[in-house]
């Protein structure tokens, strides 16, 4: 359960390419050899309004929530958080150029009591 959501200011809109972005973030998640191919998500929300700080209109954000299932260890969550931040930083590496630009990420463990979850994809990506 790799669920990365991808949330953003509206007004990155026309100055990054957010569908790079999730491709980026995808083929990042895939290289930890953590996570297998049909359960992660990557999908990007846009915030049409929003205030950041000073309030300033160019002001501009990318937050990113990753959700992953029990029983991966520190180091891999670590692994895997730095190499998801520096595939993101590299693709909005533009916007760091500017003083108006705040990017974060947080991983959050889901408690596997807690979650539910059917999946007609792993089937097939499996060959069965």
């Amino acid at each position: 359960m790799p669920h990365l959501t991808v949330e953003y200011s509206g007004n990155l809109e026309g100055r990054v390419e957010i569908g790079v972005l999730c491709d980026r973030l995808h083929a990042a998640i895939l290289a930890t050899g953590l996570f297998e191919l049909g359960a992660i998500r990557v999908r990007a929300l846009k915030a049409d309004h929003f205030t950041i700080a000073d309030r300033l209109p160019e002001n501009g954000f990318v937050d990113l929530n990753f959700r992953i299932g029990h029983g991966r260890s520190a180091d891999e969550k670590k692994r895997t958080g730095e190499a998801l931040f520096a595939a993101a930083g590299e693709v909005l590496a533009a916007l760091f150029a500017t003083p108006h630009f705040a990017l974060s990420l947080e991983i959050r463990e889901i408690d596997p009591e807690l979650s539910w979850k059917r999946n007609a994809i792993h089937p097939r990506l499996r060959g069965k």
